[in-house]
C-alpha cells in the first residue's frame, strides 16, 4: 500500500469546494490529484435525453459511489486507475476515460461524500465547507448558466425541486463526520494556510 493522504471536502452545491480543493492543488503541483464525485455520476444511457433531464441528481443514488472507492482503494495501492468523464449537457458519461497516476496526497470532492460511510472511512482528513444558502444558489446559477448551458427557469426549478430538499436531507446532515467545518470555503485564508501545512506536513516529512 502506498502512504496516501485522503482528503474529503464536501458541502453544499456552490459552497466554494473546487475553490477550497484547486488552492490546496496549485500549492503542491504534482503532489495533488483531485477526484471529483461528480465523475461518477450514473450513467442513465438506456433512457432519453428528456427522462434523464428529470432525474433527481442530488439524491446519493444518482452516483456510482462504489466505483470511487474501489478507485481510491486502487490509488492507495499504487495503481493507475481511469476515471469516468461525465457530460453535464447530455447527462450521460462520455464514452472516454481519464489517467490518473497515483499521488501522495488525493483530494475527493463533493456534496454527497460524506453521506458514504465507507468513503469516510477511507479519509484522512474530512472538511466540510459551510457556505451561505443565498451565496450557494447565486454559484450554482451562475455555473450552470455559463458552463453546463443550462436556461435560467430550469435552474431555478431544480434547486427548488431537488437541490434545496435533498441538501436539508443529506447534505446538511452529513457535517457531522467532518473533522473541520470552514465556512466560505477557499475564500477563508486562515483555514486555507491550516490545511497546507497539514498537506506540507505529510508530503516532506522525514
Amino acid at each position: 500500500m502506498q502512504d496516501i493522504m485522503i482528503i474529503g471536502i464536501a458541502g453544499g452545491s456552490g459552497s466554494g469546494k473546487t475553490t477550497l480543493a484547486q488552492n490546496i492543488r496549485e500549492a503542491f503541483s504534482d503532489d495533488i490529484v483531485i477526484l471529483c464525485h461528480d465523475y461518477y455520476y450514473k450513467s442513465n444511457e438506456g433512457i432519453s435525453l428528456e427522462e434523464r433531464k428529470k432525474l433527481n441528481y442530488d439524491h446519493p443514488n444518482s452516483f456510482d459511489t462504489d466505483l470511487l472507492i474501489e478507485q481510491l482503494r486502487q490509488l492507495k495501492a499504487g495503481n493507475t486507475i481511469y476515471h469516468p468523464v461525465y457530460s453535464f449537457v447530455e447527462h450521460t458519461r462520455l464514452n472516454e476515460t481519464v489517467e490518473v497516476k497515483p499521488a501522495k496526497v488525493v483530494i475527493v470532492e463533493g456534496i454527497l461524500i460524506f453521506e458514504n460511510e465507507e468513503l469516510c472511512d477511507l479519509m484522512d482528513i474530512k472538511v466540510f465547507v459551510d457556505t451561505a444558502g443565498d451565496v450557494r444558489i447565486i454559484r450554482r446559477l451562475l455555473r450552470d448558466v455559463k458552463e453546463r448551458g443550462r436556461d435560467l427557469d430550469s435552474v431555478i426549478n431544480q434547486y427548488l425541486g431537488t437541490v434545496k430538499p435533498m441538501h436539508e436531507e443529506f447534505v446538511d446532515p452529513s457535517k457531522r463526520r467532518a473533522d473541520i467545518i470552514i465556512p466560505e470555503g477557499g475564500c477563508n485564508a486562515v483555514a486555507l494556510s491550516m490545511l497546507l501545512e497539514r498537506v506540507r506536513n505529510f508530503i516532506y516529512k522525514e
